[in-house]
Parts: structure tokens; sequence; C-alpha cells
């Protein structure tokens, strides 16, 4: 049997599901996003900042890496947890420039609370490869 992943407004889920029986496939309908307004897009603290400090997190389900990030003189050090063992290594990490979310409360992970979240985004085998300014910027400076 052949499954089928359907991710656009083509049809209706009855109809996928009548498609599907004709032709010998199983489809699953995909949602898309809920839309969010600028007002929620505009509690999102995105700033940028560099690392200061990387090293392998140790005890964890998949590999990752403890960061400390410098958000500048407003925000300070953040630290963050961070699963992006595939594409770097933590001596490549100091003084990179990266953009995280930081207005997320704590989260623990194991024994580490992570205080921010580095973003990324996802290359075709589903690893992180870290969104980062084109040119050197102040920390701590807001995305907009």
């Amino acid at each position: 049997m052949q499954l089928s992943v359907v991710s656009d407004h083509c049809c209706s889920f009855e109809t996928l599901l009548s498609v599907g029986s004709n032709y010998g496939r199983s489809f699953i309908y995909l949602h898309p996003m809920e839309h969010i307004s600028w007002n929620d897009f505009e509690k999102i603290d995105i700033r940028t900042g560099t690392i200061v400090q990387a090293e392998p997190f140790e005890g964890t389900r998949k590999p990752a890496y403890k960061l400390q990030v410098d958000f500048g003189a407003e925000l300070g050090v953040k630290r963050s947890s961070a699963q992006i063992t595939k594409h770097y290594n933590p001596l490549d990490l100091v003084g990179r420039q990266v953009v995280a979310v930081v207005n997320f409360p704590p989260k623990q992970i194991a024994n580490f609370f992570s205080e921010c979240l580095v973003l990324g985004v996802y290359d075709a085998h589903n690893d992180v490869v870290l969104l980062q300014p084109a040119h050197p910027v102040d920390n701590g400076k807001k995305i907009g």
C-alpha cells in the first residue's frame, strides 16, 4: 500500500478517502498551520546574540549542546540546549552570531534549564541549520 501526504486545500477528507480507495492508496490530510494575529507575533521577542560557550550535553536522548549566548547589556547571557550536532562542533560555535526567542519561560531539560530558543531551519535530513544575520550586528538587536 502506498501512503500519500496531502498538505494543500485540494479537497475534503472524505474525497481523499474515496480517491484513496479507488487507487489503492491511503491518504493523510494535513491541516494548514493556524494563522496568528500581528499582535501574537509582536509577543515573540526574537533577538540576535553571540555564542560565548558551547559544550556537549551529556545524558540526553538526542545529541545536543549546552550553549551560552550573549544577548548584550539589556538581556545578558542566556543558556540554551540545541540539537545541532550534525552540522556544528562546539569549537566552531563559539563566536557565531545566532537568532533566538528570548521570552519563553525557562524549560528544564534533564539537569539543565534552557532560557532561550536558538532558531534554525531543518535541512533535507531533518538536521538543524542555524539562522544567523547575514552581516555582524550588535548583540540583543530585536528581529522584526
